[in-house]
């Protein structure tokens, strides 16, 4: 799947990530795709992204649209003709925009499931929640600041950052192949936030995630990014 260089802004992104044990995420990861471990941990979570002025690169910003998403990602590697790639495989996306949903798989990769967002932003305090029209369900309350949580396997803000920098190349599943989309940020600039309440309904599934196997570590927010979306080559599964 190819599509033109999309512009836009990210008006705001909110990374919630946990670490989780690797066997558990190998067994939903396809191949491919393998985790990607930081200290022997895999790395998952959700990113909240609010864009705006999203359109084909090069028209006016008014023939753009705006939107609230949500993203499951996965950090993963793989080998492709013999070299070590990584990046974040998307196993689900949500959106606010029915027009998402539409071209969801078949003019963007992958499938996007409509939910409703409730968001509420004042003075540096953050609610988000989401219902999917599947019944899945997000929700953070956070609120920003100077240091990244202290019990966070990344241990430094900066070393946050620079893993998730890397992870700007996603796949998403499209029957038995993977779209891969890439994230250009103008600039990369993260700032950390303290969680008083998260909730995910995908992550908290016994059935895919056992018990203590997945543990919130820390969350990052970004702010006013001018970006692209490219595309990238597709991956052929199994």
């Amino acid at each position: 799947m190819k599509i033109p260089a999309i512009h836009g802004y990210i008006d705001r992104r909110i990374l919630i990530n946990f670490t989780a044990d690797p066997k558990s995420v190998e067994k939903i990861l396809p191949y491919p795709f393998k985790p990607k471990l930081y200290k022997d941990k895999a790395i998952v979570g959700i990113c909240l992204i609010r864009l705006k002025d999203i359109k084909p690169k090069g028209l006016p910003n008014c023939f753009g649209v705006s939107s609230e998403n949500g993203a499951h990602r996965i950090a993963v590697e793989w080998v492709e003709e013999g070299e070590k790639k990584s990046g974040v495989y998307i196993p689900r996306r949500d959106t606010s925009l029915r027009l998402n949903t539409l071209v969801g798989g078949r003019l963007f990769p992958g499938k996007h499931h409509l939910a409703a967002f409730n968001v509420q932003e004042e003075n540096g305090s953050y609610h988000i929640d989401f219902k999917s029209s599947d019944q899945t369900e997000i929700a953070i309350d956070a609120v920003e600041t100077e240091e990244l949580n202290a019990q966070s396997v990344f241990e430094t803000l900066s070393n946050a950052s620079v893993f998730f920098e890397a992870g700007d190349l996603g796949y998403s599943p499209n029957n038995n192949k993977f779209d891969g989309l890439r994230l250009m940020a103008y600039q990369w600039k993260v700032k950390a936030l303290a969680v008083s309440k998260v909730k995910s309904s995908f992550f908290e599934n016994e059935e895919i995630f056992p018990k203590r196997s997945v543990v919130f570590d820390n969350a990052l927010l970004m702010e006013n990014i001018e970006h692209e979306w490219k595309s990238e080559r597709t991956i052929v599964g199994v």
